[in-house]
């Protein structure tokens, strides 16, 4: 066997166990979540019920249904989209398609970065100060839903801007050169071919809003308030938060164990649906741009 040959056999054994290594990195990736699914899949599929989903809690929550928290979670989801995708996705394309490079553009983008790495319990007293004693809205939904909206807010201006990014420039200048302006061009062809993967912000946003503690903590959640909430300046129950409580310092943790493993469950079940409704709805728009 010749040394060419040698080498080319070795390039090939090499790139055999690198493949091999990141294919089970990957499988086992996955296998953790299957095993993470099933673990509360069995621990919570028993206490799931009719009554469980669409009943108020009872006995300060060692029976009774989540029903309030479900709603307001649904609720909080609602009020920090409403305000972090239009000012996230208006942030990101004034950035990209308005500031020029510079000096401007690069501290801005920093920002952004450090925001995103501000840790969540900072948001939430953040959050406190400003929505819930400045402007008086006390602990309410609106409190606690754009106190969110500012903790996903870099997520989205950051994805928007990478969608952005992503569009040809041959669209931009073909668009210009037939006379339409810039804001024409932004809001007429580049954000619609953008739009399908712009919303994959709104995913990973829905998907941490549904799971954040810190913040509701300091901005409108209550452990224990077997009422719907009537109005955005209401106070709510959220399942974070009483997953949270129930399984740490509930009036009786060990007889809320099961309530605390089918409000895990539930939840997730919130997060799956809403990222199974935002992919379809991703396709849509996807297949759209394609079809135009």
């Amino acid at each position: 066997m010749s040394t060419e040959d040698k080498l080319v056999k070795k390039k090939r054994r090499n790139q055999y166990i690198a493949f091999g290594i990141f294919s089970a990195i990957s499988y086992s990736i996955v296998a953790l979540l299957f095993v993470i699914l099933a673990f509360i899949v069995v621990k919570g599929i028993g206490v799931i019920s009719w009554e469980f989903i669409t009943a108020m809690p009872k006995e300060g929550m060692t029976s009774g249904g989540i029903f309030p928290a479900i709603i307001g979670t649904l609720c909080l989801v609602v009020v920090s989209m409403l305000f972090a995708f239009p000012v996230g996705v208006l942030a990101a394309i004034y950035m990209n398609e308005y500031v020029k490079e510079g000096w401007v553009k690069k501290i801005i983008k920093q920002m952004t970065n450090n925001l995103a790495g501000v840790p969540s319990i900072v948001f939430g007293l953040f959050g406190m100060s400003l929505f819930v004693n400045k402007l008086g809205f006390g602990d309410s939904i609106l409190a606690g839903g754009l106190t969110l909206g500012l903790l996903v807010l870099p997520v989205v201006i950051r994805t928007t801007e990478e969608s952005l990014k992503s569009v040809d420039d041959t669209f931009r200048q073909a668009s210009l050169g037939l006379g339409a302006s810039k804001w024409q061009t932004t809001r007429n062809v580049v954000f619609p071919i953008a739009f399908p993967n712009i919303i994959t912000g709104l995913i990973l946003s829905i998907g941490r809003v549904s799971g954040e503690t810190a913040p509701i903590l300091f901005t409108v959640a209550a452990y224990f308030l077997p009422k719907l909430p009537t109005s955005i300046f209401d106070q709510a129950m959220a399942l974070p938060y009483h997953l949270y409580v129930i399984s740490t310092s509930g009036t009786n943790i060990e007889a809320s164990r099961a309530m605390a493993y089918g409000t895990a469950l539930i939840l997730i079940f919130i997060v799956l649906v809403s990222n199974l409704l935002a992919n379809k709805l991703r396709k849509y728009f996807g297949k759209k741009v394609k079809m135009n």
